[in-house]
């Protein structure tokens, strides 16, 4: 918190940002891109090649923005030079809609490993609600569910099932233009799903089943006994959210799906951990 912050004289922000982009953060945004991404990328042309930085911009162009490809600046042997097509680039990302700014901010993820991880401290601190996860943008109400949801897919990489049912359930409730909150729940309750069966070795099982094969070699105190029971409940194909899912009078909204991540995702991970 800054001096003036402190003292009162300097609004000090109390809720997350939800349907928007303050200034001080597109500012930073653009920040990280132009330094992260863009001078980050090599522009010298391997054997037979196209450069990082060229590869980068022919790509926006082409995928990104749709724009022809006679409308990027580039040379005679076909380099894209920043110095021409950044100009473009900024005046687009300083005049454009929040939510398509940061379509913009994923779509250039891709081209630096350390670049979400480095945007989540800033949309921490300027009180966003969207964090990257998995290098999608999801829109989360804290650090721990971040936490839980990565160190689920982290810790499923011996198993191919339950990661992608995660990381799916991940990519329907991020988009934003078309989210589908119905089937992210779905996911996001297969992913237990696969993990009982891995456990029991039974295609046919139960999440209750698989309780009880733990149970036989770890001990699971009664509380989160009830937890897991409340859960199973959710998953169970008669009664529960999946029975209701079927329905489609049924609302399903964020709230919901973004819980049934978050909760499959620390399931998950006890039970990675009882195995």
């Amino acid at each position: 918190m800054r001096f003036s912050q402190r003292i009162g004289k300097r609004e000090l922000k109390t809720e997350l940002e939800r349907e928007g982009l303050s200034l001080e953060l597109r500012n930073t945004l653009w920040t990280l891109v132009l330094e992260q991404i863009i001078k980050s990328l090599s522009n010298e042309k391997p054997y037979q090649g196209k450069s990082e930085l060229t590869n980068y911009f022919r790509d926006l162009w082409i995928h990104f923005f749709k724009y022809p490809i006679d409308n990027l600046p580039m040379s005679g042997d076909g380099t894209v030079s920043e110095y021409n097509s950044k100009p473009i680039i900024r005046k687009w990302f300083f005049s454009a809609d929040w939510d398509l700014v940061l379509d913009f901010v994923e779509f250039s993820s891709d081209y630096n490993s350390k670049f979400c991880k480095i945007c989540n401290i800033y949309f921490k601190e300027e009180m966003s609600s969207y964090r990257f996860v998995d290098k999608k943008l999801v829109e989360v109400n804290s650090e721990e569910e971040i936490i839980e949801i990565e160190a689920a897919i982290r810790n499923s990489d011996k198993f191919s099932s339950v990661k992608t049912h995660l990381k799916t359930a991940i990519e329907l409730l991020s988009d934003k233009k078309n989210p589908d909150y119905r089937n992210s729940i779905k996911e996001s309750i297969s992913a237990v799903e696969s993990l009982s069966k891995i456990i029991t070795k039974n295609e046919k099982t139960t999440l209750g089943n698989a309780l009880k094969e733990i149970e036989k070699t770890h001990a699971i105190p009664n509380s989160l006994k009830v937890a897991f029971s409340a859960l199973y409940g959710y998953t169970s194909d008669e009664g529960g959210i999946r029975h209701s899912l079927l329905e489609n009078n049924v609302k399903i909204d964020i709230e919901e799906a973004r819980f049934m991540l978050v909760t499959c995702s620390a399931f998950v991970n006890y039970l990675l951990n009882k195995i």
